[in-house]
């Protein structure tokens, strides 16, 4: 060491906010969380009443399975900072109240292992607005502190409406239904 330097220790978690906020202001498009957990596999074939061109399947591919991992980071970390940019209107309030409401209560979720089924079923002639039937599987924990109080493999359903925004495409409502 230097004469005249002084040791320091940084604690972890010091160093951890250290890392989110480089994370998170890392890029221009501030997709906040790691798609690598997250599978989607999106059929398009059967789109009506128009087909969707190959650039906008895969932006939708890539928009949608950004969303899933950034609502998954939101659950876990009880901060809808990662929802801003990927939901809006009724998808984007409901987000915002379920993760309000969780950490009124102290919870947190962890959603993992995702797979997700989309078939396209309608993208408007004006190409403004694509729905989504999405089969997802995924595991689901619920965490009281530290301390995992649910942890159960779930298989839903959700009918999801997505809109080009500026510079991608966001989910408008993510609802869950029975079944198609």
């Amino acid at each position: 060491m230097n004469k005249g330097m002084r040791s320091f220790c940084v604690p972890n978690c010091v160093l951890a906010v250290i890392a989110m906020c480089t994370l998170a202001t890392w890029g221009g498009t501030n997709l906040w969380a790691a798609d690598e957990e997250v599978s989607v596999a999106l059929n398009a074939t059967k789109t009506v009443p128009r087909s969707v061109e190959e650039l906008t399947e895969r932006a939708i591919l890539r928009d949608y399975k950004f969303a899933w991992a950034n609502l998954a980071t939101a659950m876990q970390s009880n901060s809808t900072a990662a929802l801003n940019a990927l939901f809006t209107g009724t998808a984007s309030d409901w987000l915002n109240q379920a993760v309000k409401s969780q950490k009124k209560n102290g919870l947190s979720s962890r959603y993992s292992n995702q797979n997700h089924k989309v078939e396209a079923v309608f993208y408007a002639p004006e190409g403004d607005v694509i729905e989504l039937h999405d089969t997802a599987d995924y595991d689901m924990q619920v965490f009281d502190g530290s301390k995992a109080i649910y942890n159960q493999h779930v298989s839903m359903h959700y009918v999801v409406l997505m809109t080009p925004g500026s510079d991608r495409w966001v989910v408008r409502q993510l609802q869950a239904v029975p079944e198609f």
